[in-house]
């Protein structure tokens, strides 16, 4: 763990990190629907980078474009789900969690950039703000930049658009592989399991107190 002041740029990700996690919405969905436990990510995974969730969050397809090929890789798997009511229920989870956007709102008042580093995907139509985008000194979106976590290059992006060095940055995600690839750029990582727990171990790193 570093020391204080040896940080002086934070990257959040977006959902499982500052806003509720899209991974608890597909386990719902996988529930409600009999789908066995975790088989939707094990089709993503198998897919690997040409599969259509890798493409949806370059921005390679839009989420209508995307339904029937991610369709066709579940099925590979041996999944039958529909792609666009798996869709809705994500987005309809989506939530801000107050105790994050607070968090990020003191460590900017200490003069640390934040920025935001998503995976994320866009909709046919025009580009709508993100609800938390004004929270961000850089907001770092896949689908925006044709690149996705865990490819270094997206953190290497990120952290130029931040303007700190990866040494210098904090890195906050939900999942392993993509901390992983932070390390390995010097970068210190926390993963992210319940919002208060990783705050304060942020805390004890940039000597801010982030929760009451």
């Amino acid at each position: 763990m570093r020391g204080v002041g040896a940080i002086d740029g934070v990257l959040f990700d977006l959902g499982g990190v500052v806003m509720d996690s899209p991974l608890q919405s597909i386990a719902r969905f996988e529930a409600a629907h009999g789908i066995p436990p975790g088989a939707v990510n094990q089709a993503i995974r198998r897919a690997g980078d040409t599969g259509a969730w890798s493409r949806l969050e370059r921005g390679e397809l839009t989420v209508e474009g995307f339904l029937v090929p991610f369709e066709a890789d579940c099925r590979a798997g041996g999944v039958e789900l529909d792609a666009a009511a798996l869709m809705a229920a994500i987005a309809e989870a989506g939530r801000p969690r107050p105790v994050m956007v607070e968090a990020i709102g003191r460590i900017r008042a200490r003069g640390l950039r934040v920025a935001a580093l998503t995976n994320n995907w866009v909709s046919a139509g025009p580009r709508r703000p993100h609800a938390v985008r004004e929270h961000f000194d850089a907001f770092i979106e896949s689908s925006v930049v044709g690149l996705r976590k865990p490819d270094p290059k997206i953190y290497e992006l990120a952290c130029r658009e931040l303007g700190v060095a990866p040494p210098r940055a904090a890195f906050l995600d939900d999942i392993g592989a993509n901390l992983k690839a932070a390390r390995a750029l010097g970068m210190t990582t926390i993963k992210v399991a319940e919002p208060e727990p990783a705050l304060r171990e942020l805390a004890t790193i940039l000597g801010i107190a982030l929760v009451d």
